[in-house]
């Protein structure tokens, strides 16, 4: 998974934890576990998740 030893929230200066994000899009919803602030709950999504998984996913649902 992601490394995220090394990431802070830059709102908070905490650094992130692993946190179950949930993601609405066109009426579905899924979720990952993803680095996330523990105070304001703001989510990290790294780039690889975006272009893949997320975009294989808003493609599925587009076409539907």
């Amino acid at each position: 998974m992601i490394d995220n030893r090394n990431l802070t929230c830059c709102k908070c200066n905490v650094p992130l934890e692993e946190r179950k994000t949930v993601f609405n899009y066109l009426g579905h919803t899924f979720s990952a576990d993803l680095p996330g602030c523990p105070i304001c709950g703001m989510a990290f999504i790294p780039e690889e998740i975006v272009k893949g998984k997320m975009a294989s996913v808003e493609t599925e649902l587009e076409e539907k």
